[in-house]
């Protein structure tokens, strides 16, 4: 079971494509899930961090990506079509009443 669901997620692959070799692909999925729901996949990996931490195999490493990404004009919510008509009116809004 554990090696089904490494194999999706280090291939990628939609679950109907998994091998045959791991058996009904719905089973894994349902088993991923349950044990999703139910905190085992969290206790699994607190133990491993607790276990390689006590070995003084744990080295972190912390990396902060600083690339910069600009949208497009049109995706900033500019206008799609040419310049606004100089001749639109504005109208005021109205201030809440006095009270």
């Amino acid at each position: 079971m554990i090696d089904a669901i490494a194999y999706k997620f280090q291939t990628g692959t939609q679950w109907v494509h998994l091998p045959e070799r791991y058996g009904n692909w719905r089973g894994v999925y349902n088993r991923l899930r349950m044990w999703a729901l139910d905190g085992t996949w969290e206790r699994v990996f607190t133990a491993l961090v607790a276990q390689a931490d006590a070995d003084e195999d744990l080295s972190w490493a912390v990396s902060v990506d600083s690339t910069i990404v600009r949208a497009h004009q049109h995706a900033a919510g500019a206008r799609k079509k040419g310049p606004r008509s100089a001749s639109r009116t504005t109208t005021p809004s109205v201030a809440p009443a006095a009270g």
